[in-house]
This record gives structure tokens, C-alpha cells and sequence, in this order.
């Protein structure tokens, strides 16, 4: 039964690093229109962002759309990804406990829902990395992604 399992587990390691490329990839795109309506409309951000009790509301608002931008980029790229998987969770966590957890789970009433999965995801890079497919790999060599 132990060599069983040991062949399940050789044949599910293959695709791995080919599936958290895709998903870094996924949740960088996931975070793109956001951000680009937070860009295109700054000014009404900073309004939303006060009407939200978000402290410092001009400052957030370009603190959060700095962490988003490099976000994308370096999630795209599997650069720095522990770094700013971690930034972006407390993105993350500050939108679940201003904007959506007084809607409730359901994304249908704008809830948690999404960002509790992104939220999850990141914190699924910032634990394993980015995997072999990424500048981390080529920059860390002594990092077996295997």
C-alpha cells in the first residue's frame, strides 16, 4: 500500500508547478480590473476608501494600488512572490473587514467570499513559493520545487 501511494504521489507531482503557474497567473488577472477602476478613478477611490472608515484614506488609497500593481506584475512573473503574496494578503484582510464582512459569505451580496479565496491562495504562495516555472526558481537554485 506505502508503494502505491508513494506512485500516486510521483504522478500528481508532474503537473504542480504547471498548476501554480496557472494560478498565479489566474489571481494576478484576478486582481487587474479592480485595480484598473481604482486607477481610472483615484478620486472617487480616496471618497470610497474614506466613506469605508479606512484610515487615511488618500494615503490607503495609493499604498493599496502600489501593493495591487506590483502585485500583478510580480505574480505574473513569480518574482518576490513570498514578499508580496504577503502584501497583498493584508490587502486582502483589510477589504474583507472594511468593505465585505457586513455583507456576509455570499458574493452575491457582496460578501467575503472572493477575497477569503484569494486571501487563501496568497497565503498558498507565500508558504510554497512560486514554483519552478518562476524568477524565483531561476534566481534561488537552492529551492527544490520538485
Amino acid at each position: 500500500m506505502k508503494n502505491i501511494l508513494a506512485e500516486v504521489a510521483v504522478l500528481f507531482s508532474y503537473p504542480k508547478n504547471l498548476i501554480i503557474l496557472i494560478l498565479r497567473w489566474l489571481l494576478a488577472y484576478g486582481f487587474a480590473m479592480p485595480v484598473v477602476l481604482k486607477v481610472n478613478n483615484v478620486d472617487d477611490t480616496i471618497s470610497w476608501f474614506d466613506k469605508m472608515s479606512i484610515p487615511l484614506p488618500a494615503l490607503s488609497t495609493y499604498l493599496v494600488l502600489g501593493i495591487e500593481i506590483a502585485g500583478i506584475v510580480l505574480l505574473i512573473l513569480g518574482l518576490f512572490t513570498r514578499f508580496i503574496s504577503v502584501m497583498l494578503a493584508f490587502v486582502m484582510l483589510g477589504a474583507i473587514f472594511f468593505v465585505h464582512l457586513a455583507n456576509g459569505f455570499s458574493v452575491a451580496n457582496n460578501g467575503f467570499e472572493v477575497p477569503l479565496y484569494y486571501l487563501i491562495f496568497l497565503m498558498i504562495f507565500a508558504s510554497f513559493g512560486a514554483g519552478k516555472y518562476s524568477f524565483d526558481h531561476i534566481l534561488s537554485k537552492d529551492i527544490n520545487y520538485e
